[in-house]
């Protein structure tokens, strides 16, 4: 769950200033890069299958959010402008 306190925030926050990832383009391929750095990099610090199950769940949560809160309301808002596909 992405939704952890303010005060938490700010540290990720100024990561993602430095890396400017905010305000530019990015490519899937770049963008992978940077996800599979950083979950391989905690996986590294501690191999087991807790761990590599804990951030394959982490990923899949990323995953839904993403399609919930983004995906989502963009098909709906193409449904209505373009109509249903039963239609």
């Amino acid at each position: 769950m992405p939704y952890i306190q303010k005060k938490d925030r700010k540290r990720f926050d100024a990561l993602l200033g430095d890396l400017e990832v905010a305000t530019q383009k990015i490519s899937a391929g770049e963008l992978n890069y940077l996800l599979s750095s950083v979950i391989w990099r905690i996986f590294e610090n501690n191999k087991s299958y807790s761990k590599a199950n804990e951030l394959m769940g982490v990923l899949e949560c990323v995953k839904q959010e993403f399609y919930a809160r983004k995906v989502t309301p963009y098909e709906r808002e193409k449904q209505e402008q373009n109509g249903d596909i039963l239609e």
